[in-house]
């Protein structure tokens, strides 16, 4: 399962950041692994997904050129990279894991095991 999330902190804008995301598991158990955020006030939201077997990366309009998302399926991890932070980037970010095919990569239903989150701020 998805455990230990680790990288948050506190930035400038146009700083740069890297989440960790930790499993207990083989990663090729699971479909997709992803990362979401929420904002004080407002919905979840995904960020960015990658598909375990290699065949895609998804980003949000909000995030696209900026954020990068990979795996090291061997040390069982799954990283988001942050750069040319915003303030509006600010929020808590969890990582996520689905083992099911269906439903789009943005949808929230769709993961099933979450880890906990980790505040990122980042100051204008």
């Amino acid at each position: 399962q998805v455990q230990l999330v680790s990288g948050g902190g506190s930035v400038q804008a146009g700083g740069s950041l890297r989440l960790s995301c930790a499993t207990s598991d083989d990663i090729n158990r699971y479909r997709y692994m992803a990362w979401f955020r929420q904002a004080p006030g407002k919905e979840r939201q995904a960020v960015a997904s990658i598909r375990t077997d290699g065949t895609g990366t998804y980003f949000g309009d909000s995030v696209k050129g900026r954020f990068t998302i990979s795996l090291d399926k061997f040390n069982k991890m799954l990283y988001l990279y942050m750069d040319s932070l915003k303030p509006e980037d600010t929020a808590e970010y969890y990582c996520a894991a689905a083992t099911r095919i269906g439903g789009a990569w943005y949808e929230e239903l769709k993961y099933t095991y979450w880890g906990q989150a980790t505040q990122v701020t980042v100051s204008a």
